[in-house]
């Protein structure tokens, strides 16, 4: 069995080799709003674990409304995911301290102890993924034939939606 006839593993893979995201969210307002976050955890089972400040905004709108985005990019590989979902804040000390990295302190300094410490934990609904071809000269060929032929389907690459 290939990556691509397990979609979910398919898109762990594609998570991990990304690793930073942007998380979007909605304001009370209706405006999305989307930040960069480092992912804590490799393994996508179909949740995506995040650490973040309970009084932060974008906490507060999860509040408000738990539907969210998170996107991925990995540029080197010409990747794209796209997952949306369900999120909700948890304090969890033991799953905390499981996905706890040294990195975090720049960010949370007091460690675990650190004061209106969560986590953000998006339960995966679907996932979107684009993978261009790994060669560059395959890539600027198949945009010079797509924009000739002013057809964006000529452009090699993989386009898939899976629910989860």
């Amino acid at each position: 069995m290939s990556d691509t006839d397990n979609p979910v593993s398919h898109i762990a893979q594609l998570v991990q080799r990304a690793k930073i995201c942007m998380l979007t969210t909605m304001t009370a307002e209706g405006k999305h709003v989307a930040r960069p976050m480092a992912l804590q955890e490799a393994e996508f089972d179909g949740d995506l674990w995040f650490f973040a400040y309970d009084d932060s905004a974008k906490a507060q709108e999860i509040v408000i409304n738990p539907q969210v985005n998170v996107s991925f990019t990995n540029d080197k590989s010409s990747e794209w995911t796209s997952i949306s979902g369900t999120a909700e804040l948890v304090h969890d000390r033991a799953k905390a301290e499981d996905l706890w990295s040294a990195p975090l302190k720049a960010w949370f300094p007091d460690g675990l102890e650190t004061p209106g410490l969560t986590l953000i934990k998006l339960h995966a609904d679907t996932a979107e993924y684009w993978e261009g071809p790994s060669s560059k000269v395959v890539r600027l060929l198949g945009a010079a034939r797509a924009a000739v032929t002013r057809d964006p389907d000529k452009f090699p690459a993989t386009n898939e939606t899976v629910d989860l």
